[in-house]
């Protein structure tokens, strides 16, 4: 009969592992991170492309922004959307949960997507080291014959 209490049992939490800005590099995933976000440029607001007028209607815009978020090891770009447009404002402090890095154009991108989550949190005391942008680092997709 102790069989049947396992199944319902939660498996333990594990507590986050804080990466530094400096650490991320491209096909790596799960990142927790503490940030402060240093500017915030919109990029896109519009509807669905090629959806039918209606459709269009009953669709909400899609708002995206870049911005720029740091740590005491160096900056990155995070790509916004939608709600998180609106937590991430210049000046706040974020916990960035189940972060992504994405490579579009050459450079490395942070984004948060449906599987993991922002907390905006109290003002960190780092001060953020604006020159080393991790997003400045080109990289190039090499494929390498076995």
């Amino acid at each position: 009969m102790a069989t049947a209490s396992k199944g319902t049992e939660k498996p333990a939490l594990r507590k986050p592992v804080f990466t530094k800005v400096d650490k991320l590099s491209p096909g790596n995933d799960r990142h927790t991170l503490t940030v402060k976000v240093v500017s915030s440029a919109p990029v896109l607001a519009r509807g669905r492309a090629g959806a039918a007028p209606a459709a269009v209607a009953s669709s909400r815009p899609t708002r995206i922004a870049e911005c720029l978020v740091g740590d005491e090891t160096g900056t990155i770009l995070f790509t916004a959307r939608n709600e998180q447009v609106d937590l991430l404002k210049p000046g706040t402090t974020a916990i960035l949960r189940n972060a992504k890095i994405d490579v579009f154009k050459g450079s490395m991108r942070l984004a948060v997507d449906k599987w993991g989550r922002i907390e905006v949190t109290e003002p960190a005391t780092f001060t953020v080291k604006e020159d080393n942008n991790m997003s400045l680092v080109e990289y190039e997709l090499v494929n390498v014959p076995e």
